[in-house]
């Protein structure tokens, strides 16, 4: 069979990633800080873009402008008259009626002047030397309002902290140079991350010295820095209160027991009863593990909701995006029009306007996506808004996905580092869904979540002499409608950081003790 070019035709169909569809899956899964970040580089790179405020009306920039002169105008032509007419009309008030009701409020004794001026604003007849003083304040009359940022109080850390305590402590400089390097050395709980050993040979002191000095900043404020673990910590505590006897080093040494709630071997180790035992328990508690954890480490930022849920008039749910996330850009067509006149690369004009329209369309085609499936989700929620965690259905992507006529990739991207800001707290959009569990007898199935929620509710209710056991806890849930396993109970609840009956048992009745004690 000879072999020959053929020329053939064939037609299909193909899903091609374009540079902009790939934009838009990546805007669509960004986080309202990613995504500031991602349009300030657009604004810097693309002249045709530019920012807006909230109070701007959407359009050219050069409409905008315009129409500013134009008000600005407007304002100054008629400003002079309306101050005129303000002025003389104020003048005819005050000749007419200030002078009859001075004599009346005399007359009548209903003078309310403030003769004992408490806003501490300083007067002008009384100290008219402290007005300069006053008017070249922020809040001052010629100035501006105040910034409470100017005000407030710098945050304290734990190095400065130490290090305002070291020269009481440590006379001698070289002392001082092996505790200012011991200081640098710990984590944010206070405790020394290094080896003495190692520290001396950097010195180039004596290990004996490197020891004698971090025994004088074992002694500083807060009780408990510059330990080197959790025992030691506490022993640090202790020995300050006075309390490290034999039987506490003995207890502070077996802190794995404790951690195992193994009364009996601490009772045999520690040589004690079980009321002493219940009291050096007791002081323990009241140390803190962490001593460094009480100053400031670094800033806490909030998070803003992208979608605000408030109860509608009618009784439904009103569903919104939260203007302060939502980012505003827009394309300045005036400025394209002008500079396209003039400028001779028209070829990088048209590619800066094509990849400004494509990202305005992109951001909108965002806003939209996030809107219906935050629609979608607080109607398939509402028993959750109006109820609580006990009534959260189960949910997942597909329905959601079904509803809206997406696909379940695209959702997925929309709830991730999204939260929605609702009566009942801010929660993170992947809370709302969950598995679904079987309840007795083809009844109506139960969020995993909600189940989780009476499973800590059962055991948080439970008494010392009644403690629920798994099966327990099965018997219940089933008695209330949720059919489920021991095995998931007792993965649910050590996902919740619970510990098992026997455990809670001896807890419970150790602090009903301490209690009565």
């Amino acid at each position: 069979m000879a072999l020959s070019a053929n020329l053939f035709l064939r037609q299909s169909q193909s899903l091609v990633m374009t540079p902009q569809l790939m934009q838009s899956i990546q805007l669509l899964q960004m986080t309202h800080f990613e995504l500031t970040q991602f349009i300030a580089q657009e604004v810097e790179k693309n002249p045709l873009l530019e920012f807006t405020s909230n109070d701007e009306d959407i359009g050219s920039g050069g409409d905008r402008e315009a129409k500013d002169e134009r008000f600005e105008a407007a304002d100054e032509s008629h400003g002079d008259d309306d101050r005129h007419n303000g002025d003389l009309a104020s003048d005819w008030y005050e000749s007419e009626n200030t002078g009859h009701a001075d004599r009346l409020s005399d007359e009548l004794d209903t003078n309310f002047s403030n003769v004992f001026p408490d806003d501490g604003s300083p007067q002008r007849a009384d100290a008219p030397e402290l007005l300069s003083q006053w008017k070249s304040m922020p809040g001052g009359e010629a100035g501006e309002s105040y910034d409470l940022d100017d005000f407030v109080a710098g945050q304290i850390s734990l190095r400065d902290h130490l290090n305002e305590q070291i020269p009481f402590s440590l006379p001698s400089m070289a002392d001082r140079l092996i505790a200012q390097h011991l200081v640098d050395q710990l984590d944010d709980a206070g405790y020394l991350q290094a080896d003495l050993n190692d520290t001396a040979e950097r010195l180039g002191a004596a290990v004996a010295d490197v020891e004698r000095v971090l025994g004088a900043l074992q002694l500083l404020d807060p009780p408990g820095v510059f330990a080197r673990s959790l025992s030691e910590c506490l022993a640090i505590q202790l020995r300050q209160k006075d309390r490290f006897d034999p039987a506490m080093e003995r207890l502070i040494h077996n802190l794995e027991l404790l951690a195992r709630r193994d009364f009996a071997t601490l009772k045999r180790l520690c040589g004690v009863d079980e009321e002493d035992l219940l009291d050096m328990m007791a002081e323990i508690r009241q140390l803190n593990p962490k001593p460094g954890s009480g100053f400031e480490t670094g800033i806490s930022e909030a998070i803003m909701p992208d979608i605000v849920v408030r109860p509608s008039s009618d009784g439904g749910w009103l569903v919104e995006l939260n203007p302060d996330t939502l980012p505003r850009v827009l394309v300045s067509q005036s400025y394209f029009a002008s500079v396209s006149k003039t400028s001779q690369d028209h070829a990088f004009l048209s590619e800066c306007l094509q990849n400004a329209n494509w990202l305005t369309r992109s951001l909108d085609q965002r806003a939209k996506t996030i809107m219906k499936v935050a629609s979608e989700i607080v109607r398939q929620q509402d028993a959750f808004l109006v109820h609580g965690v006990d009534h959260l259905r189960p949910l997942n992507l597909k329905t959601v996905a079904d509803a809206i006529k997406m696909h379940e990739s695209t959702v997925s991207r929309v709830t991730s580092n999204k939260y929605m800001l609702t009566p009942r707290g801010l929660f993170e959009l992947k809370y709302f869904f969950t598995v679904s569990i079987g309840a007795v007898e083809g009844g109506d199935s139960h969020s995993a979540e909600a189940v989780r929620h009476k499973i800590r509710l059962l055991i948080s209710q439970e008494s010392p002499e009644a403690v629920l056991s798994d099966d327990d806890i099965v018997d219940t849930l089933k008695k209330g409608g949720i059919e489920l396993a021991r095995r998931t109970v007792a993965k649910y609840r050590e996902a919740m950081n619970i510990p098992s009956s026997v455990q809670r048992r001896r807890e419970k009745r150790a602090l009903a003790k301490v209690a009565a004690f």
